[in-house]
């Protein structure tokens, strides 16, 4: 049997899946509005009314769960000269061809931009729901300007829901992944396959 290598500490884990399950609450209550055709998910929370009070406060615990794994993991989704050869490799990956892919720490290139893309979706709906969050901060903006952040509330949320797609998927792709979140180790092996520098790193030492 191979050799198991901790990934992620409990602390880790644990703020992970209450991000998920802020980012499932604040997403399905904000659906409720998107579209008439959504809006029977606002039952889940009680009705329209209530939907559209916990939408925001739902909406900042989901970003302050992100603040707890951003400010443990940013350093190690910083870009480098070997997520640019990552990337130009990635179509023969995605036809299953890893040989040629270079090796990576602990995370590649697509994993890194997910990360990024998330912070940048994340922090476009934070700043535009203060924008028309009533009755807190609306008053302050001008109808105008609300609409604008309306919009772009909506096209973030969007990238951020199929960015979180992309997320699952790739976790359920690369066989042994999930078991990094829920039970917050990984094989030797698949260590070694997908992210050789970071094996190399927790097995020998920086």
């Amino acid at each position: 049997m191979s050799k198991l290598i901790r990934r992620y500490s409990d602390g880790e884990r644990l703020n992970h899946w209450a991000l998920a399950i802020f980012f499932f609450l604040a997403g399905l209550s904000g659906l409720a509005f998107f579209h008439p055709s959504l809006f029977f998910f606002s039952h889940l929370f009680g009705g329209g009314a209530w939907a559209r009070i916990l939408h925001p406060f739902l909406g900042v615990l989901m970003v302050l769960s992100f603040l707890g794994l951003f400010f443990r993991l940013w350093k190690d989704n910083l870009f480098d000269e070997r997520d640019r050869e990552w990337r130009r490799n990635a179509g023969r990956m995605l036809r299953g061809d890893k040989a040629g892919m270079p090796p990576v720490g602990k995370y590649n290139a697509g994993q890194k931009t997910v990360f990024w893309v998330m912070v940048l979706s994340l922090l476009v709906l934070l700043v535009t729901g203060f924008m028309f969050w009533r009755p807190w901060f609306a008053p302050y903006f001008t109808i105008g300007v609300m609409r604008v952040a309306v919009l772009l509330h909506s096209i973030a949320a969007v990238v951020l829901v199929l960015t979180v797609i992309v997320h699952i998927y790739a976790a359920i792709w690369v066989k042994g992944t999930v078991r990094a979140m829920t039970r917050g180790t990984v094989s030797e092996a698949w260590a070694r396959q997908n992210h050789p520098l970071w094996h190399r790193e927790v097995t020998q030492g920086k």
